[in-house]
């Protein structure tokens, strides 16, 4: 039967008390200095006001789509259908949106 209580040291031999500080099998400790800072803001700027049209215009559908079936259930289906119609530009500017600039993907 094995022991899983034995020390850490005698399951794992190769495993040294240095956690890896000096291990000639460690090169790379993780990231360098200014990890995780923006290296373009401006990318970032477009980046974020893209997002936030985009998130606007799915909000607007979420309401449109809501004013359309309720009109839809009403039997108004003249106005169904412009409302159809919104949804449908509205989608069409936030597929604009993607296509501007395919190296933001």
């Amino acid at each position: 039967m094995t022991d899983v209580n034995r020390p850490v040291h005698r399951r794992y031999p190769q495993i040294r008390a240095t956690s890896g500080y000096g291990d000639p099998r460690i090169r790379h400790t993780g990231p360098g200095p200014g990890a995780g800072a923006e290296q373009e803001p401006e990318r970032s700027s477009k980046l974020s006001a893209r997002l936030a049209l985009a998130l606007t215009v799915v909000i607007g559908q979420l309401w449109g789509l809501t004013v359309v079936v309720d009109e839809w259930m009403s039997g108004n289906t003249g106005t169904a259908w412009w409302g159809a119609g919104f949804l449908v530009l509205s989608f069409l500017v936030v597929l604009g949106l993607w296509v501007i600039d395919p190296k933001d993907r």
